[in-house]
């Protein structure tokens, strides 16, 4: 069995405890006097908690990683004659099984739930949209490792050259959007792909050896320009996530802000390699990223699902500090904050009880592949 690599594990499990205490963080669950809970935000009421996304928002590490891993495993598929198109359906249904089972579980749950009045409808109805908002990410993660192969094809002919290309789409359809010339909402979508991208194909070269650091450097010092003129010259909205009611995002469609920060964390992240790699040698530590590397899908999954769960509790309780009230000043920051561990081991029972959905994948999936190496 191929040994794990514990600074790649190490990065993926920082960038999913990233999004996960993000998202428990800037997500607010509010009672209402109907008996229900109403979905808020603390970014909206306070504006000094925008810069915390600066450090929250980690998923252009998991896209690095998810280049540089998927780079490693089709060349090792290649070498063990399996075709491109089967090892794209193989990595396909190992992002899609646990996202599929969640999505039936709930739609199987949640109304019998609701019937039997242990939830009522307005609760039920913002768990599924918390459940769903972030699956635009699985489904953007799913494009791009679908195009693995050509992107591969990409670094061979264009090497690091590829990885700006991408940033520069992206600000290009930013002067599109934020430009003299009105053009249609929609059209600021073009950047998605590219934005995202920017991260993944790096993830590629840094699979091929161009990465270096000096490369690192250039990025950390390169994204740290574009973010400080991003933000203080041109007026882009300081929170790298949406904020409710606000009229421009940074991620909703990605803004040029978004590779920017994918490339301070890239860049940062590889300087401070051999720190973190000392780091994983704890044995507590390495534990503890094992078991999370091994469950990322269904904690990626559930943790909105622990929140939802955790805040309909506290609501038949009363209304708690950090849940069930409006996200209004710090005190909901430092009473939301305090709540992690109890958050933290509802999602780990909800993960035990999921799984297996997840592991072991299933040596024969759809197609011809049979292999289950990653």
């Amino acid at each position: 069995m191929r040994q794990r690599d514990r600074y790649i594990d190490g990065l993926r499990a920082l960038a999913i405890l990233g999004v996960v205490g993000g998202h428990w963080l800037v997500g607010a669950l509010v009672a209402t006097p109907a008996g229900d809970l109403r979905i808020d935000s603390p970014l909206r009421h306070l504006e000094w908690l925008q810069p915390a996304t600066w450090f929250l928002q980690m998923l252009g590490l998991f896209f690095l990683v998810g280049g540089y891993t998927s780079a490693r495993g089709l060349l090792r598929a290649r070498e063990r004659g399996e075709t491109d198109p089967e090892w794209v359906r193989r990595r396909l249904w190992r992002i899609g099984r646990p996202v599929a089972a969640a999505s039936a579980i709930l739609a199987v749950a949640l109304p019998p739930l609701h019937l039997l009045g242990v939830i009522g409808a307005g609760t039920a109805w913002n768990t599924v949209v918390l459940f769903v908002q972030p699956l635009w990410f699985m489904a953007v993660y799913a494009v791009i490792t679908a195009l693995t192969p050509y992107l591969l094809r990409l670094d061979r002919r264009a090497g690091l050259r590829a990885v700006l290309a991408f940033a520069a789409a992206v600000a290009a359809v930013d002067l599109l959007r934020f430009g003299p010339v009105d053009v249609p909402a929609a059209a600021g979508y073009l950047s998605v792909l590219p934005a995202w991208c920017f991260a993944y194909q790096l993830g590629i070269s840094w699979s091929s050896g161009r990465v270096d650091r000096r490369v690192a450097a250039g990025l950390l010092a390169g994204g740290l320009a574009a973010f400080v003129v991003l933000i203080s010259v041109l007026d882009y909205p300081v929170s790298v996530v949406s904020v409710p009611g606000a009229a421009r995002s940074n991620s909703n469609p990605p803004s040029l802000l978004v590779p920017a920060l994918a490339a301070i964390q890239a860049g940062a992240a590889l300087l401070l390699r051999d720190r973190i790699e000392r780091i994983l040698r704890r044995p507590r530590v390495w534990a503890a990223v094992t078991v999370l590397n091994l469950s990322a899908m269904s904690v990626f999954c559930w943790h909105h699902v622990a929140l939802a769960g955790v805040s309909e509790v506290a609501r038949r309780l009363g209304t708690l500090p950090g849940l069930g009230d409006a996200p209004v000043d710090a005190g909901w920051v430092a009473a939301r904050l305090a709540w992690y561990p109890v958050l933290a081991l509802v999602l780990a029972g909800l993960v035990a009880l999921v799984r297996r959905y997840e592991h072991p994948v299933p040596a024969t999936v759809p197609g011809p592949a049979a292999t289950t190496h990653a």
